[in-house]
């Protein structure tokens, strides 16, 4: 199962139909820490990083300060430049870019980390 956070519907709805797997969407970092705080961690994050409320980065933080959720891969999913940044320390494992990525570039991270 993934999770997709992003609060642009349009942008969640089209990350779940290119993963074509069973996804949970939240519109906000909140929401999707909660789920994950009942007992729902997700084998793959696509996390969008410019979130209403929290930011990416603050939700990357939480996840990395407990040992049960630091290791989920997460893939960040958005409009600003990546290039050159590391931080697999968060976590990350790749980025798309919003603006050219396509249906094959999320399926290769949901073939390869989801269970």
């Amino acid at each position: 199962m993934i999770f997709v956070i992003d609060d642009d519907e349009i942008m969640a709805e089209c990350l779940v139909n290119m993963a074509r797997c069973e996804a949970k969407v939240f519109s906000n970092a909140i929401d999707a820490m909660a789920k994950i705080d009942d007992g729902i961690v997700p084998d793959l994050i696509f996390l969008d990083i410019l979130l209403d409320g929290p930011d990416g980065f603050t939700f990357l933080n939480e996840l990395v300060s407990y040992s049960d959720t630091a290791r989920i891969p997460i893939v960040i999913v958005s409009s600003l430049d990546f290039t050159g940044r590391d931080l697999s320390n968060y976590g990350v494992v790749g980025f798309l870019n919003k603006e050219n990525m396509v249906p094959e570039d999320v399926l290769n991270y949901v073939d390869k980390y989801c269970k």
